[in-house]
């Protein structure tokens, strides 16, 4: 009987184990599948749009207009030399639409910021109606061809934030991964605006208040072909 017992409640705790693997199974999948469709409430946030870039394809801006978005950033250079193919068509689509258009550097710690900067202002115009310039950091110096140490990054990157500032004329934008703020701490050493991106929940880890905030790196709608990332700027 005790053996018995025992098998019995062997079985018990291994169904339970199954109905727990199986309902945090579900759990995900129902999360996965809201997510594709999720936005920020638009009475709470109702500033929204869109980060844009070649690698989404054609951005059809009548609809992200459609869906409550007024901005759009769009990615114009990349480190020293790489231009986004589609800047001047985005950003001609989206003004046309009447959204607000903002252009975005994607930083290269491998690289100087003289040279960065330079390729910024060949990609995008000296126009006043642009929003701020952002400067989106992700990449980490582990794949340099030559080792860059933190500090180097660290004044490079305040190099480049003065020299597309001038440009621009308006104080830029800086967007560090999650990954990059804890590794460089560019956010908190840096003292401008900050755009951090974490899926439907708010941004904590640069340690101060987010400007803009993207929400959803993956939003599925009619808007484009591929996901897109849907951002929020605060009240």
């Amino acid at each position: 009987m005790a053996k018995r017992s025992k098998n019995t409640r062997a079985k018990r705790w291994r169904w339970a184990l199954l109905a727990l693997v199986l309902a945090a199974g579900a759990t995900f999948l129902w999360w996965q599948w809201t997510s594709r469709s999720w936005r920020p409430d638009e009475t709470a946030w109702p500033e929204q749009g869109v980060l844009a870039g070649e690698g989404d394809g054609a951005v059809r801006f009548a609809i992200v207009r459609g869906l409550g978005g007024s901005f759009a950033y769009l990615e114009a250079s990349r480190g020293a030399a790489g231009r986004d193919r589609r800047f001047g068509a985005n950003l001609a689509a989206a003004r046309a639409e009447g959204l607000a258009v903002g252009a975005v550097h994607v930083f290269d710690p491998c690289t100087s910021a003289d040279r960065q900067s330079a390729n910024f202002v060949i990609a995008v115009p000296r126009d006043p109606a642009l929003l701020p310039p952002a400067i989106l950091l992700e990449a980490e110096a582990d794949f340099c061809p030559e080792p860059v140490s933190e500090a180097a990054i660290q004044s490079e990157l305040m190099t480049l934030v003065n020299q597309i500032e001038a440009h621009a004329g308006k104080p830029a934008i800086l967007a560090p991964s999650e990954a990059f703020e804890r590794r460089y701490r560019a956010g908190a050493r840096i003292e401008r605006r900050l755009w951090l991106a974490r899926d439907r929940a708010e941004p904590t880890y640069a340690g101060r208040p987010w400007s803009l905030w993207t929400a959803n790196a993956r939003l599925q709608t009619e808007a484009s072909d591929g996901p897109l990332r849907w951002v929020v700027a605060r009240p």
